[in-house]
């Protein structure tokens, strides 16, 4: 599969979040009010200014100590984008797929889209809108660095090799690799994200151990129920405008 991908080695991650600072100052996006909430992650969550930002888990390890475990968070760049396919109807060229990274790309025109229909398509729940306006937003893949030959700024920015970018069967084996080099240490190791998406993720133990979200390796192969029925009810509303114009050609 041609185009880019990251390669995100969480087994040396230190929670730097020099990532989420990267991403904000190259996007000029602004900073978020953050609070006490009983826990290091800051901000709390993805937003409409906030398209990275790494998680915090802690859990009791061997010998009942505390382990951390962190998962910088961000848009996978899906092969096959369901956000594409749920706002295609509402808003055509709302979502884009950029043919030189595979990066999905949102513009202006995705603000006449069903932002909930939208988000409700992600299996990873990253995109986010902005109220009042309808605009949306999310990771843009550096697009914009990568063609200039850049990496995006995340991985330019990663003191420790965690965040990795390039061709995408290039990380594929890379992550492969590493998978089998950490094996020893943590037998439960596993890759995400191989086979569907542009971000590709190193766990060393069990997905839900990271975040809800962690453990989607793959988009839905088929339309959700609503999907499919705004599917249906728009093909019988486009038969039935053919039907009337064929009456009116033949009167």
């Amino acid at each position: 599969m041609s185009g880019k991908a990251f390669f995100i080695d969480t087994t040396v991650c230190t929670a730097c979040r020099g990532c989420q600072i990267a991403c904000k100052q190259w996007n000029q996006l602004p900073a978020t009010k953050t609070e006490n909430w009983g826990s290091y992650q800051n901000p709390k969550d993805l937003s409409f200014f906030t398209w990275k930002v790494v998680r915090f888990q802690e859990h009791l390890g061997p010998e009942n100590k505390p382990v951390w475990y962190f998962f910088p968070d961000q848009c996978r760049h899906c092969l096959e984008p369901p956000c594409k396919e749920a706002a295609e109807d509402d808003a055509p060229g709302g979502i884009i797929v950029d043919s030189e990274t595979g990066a999905v790309l949102y513009t202006d025109k995705l603000k006449k889209a069903n932002a909930k229909d939208v988000i409700e398509a992600c299996p990873f729940n990253i995109p986010r809108v902005q109220k009042g306006t309808g605009y949306m937003s999310k990771c843009t893949m550096c697009y914009d660095r990568v063609h200039n030959g850049l990496e995006p700024a995340c991985v330019k920015t990663c003191p420790t090799g965690a965040m990795n970018f390039g061709d995408r069967d290039k990380m594929a084996a890379l992550a492969k690799k590493r998978l089998g080099e950490v094996k020893a240490k943590f037998p439960n190791a596993k890759v995400t994200g191989l086979e569907d998406l542009r971000v590709f993720y190193l766990l060393a133990d069990e997905p839900s151990k990271y975040y809800q979200f962690a453990g989607v390796e793959k988009a839905p192969d088929v339309m959700d129920r609503k999907m499919a029925l705004k599917k249906i009810g728009k093909s019988l509303s486009d038969l039935s405008r053919e039907w009337q114009l064929l009456k009116k050609l033949a009167g």
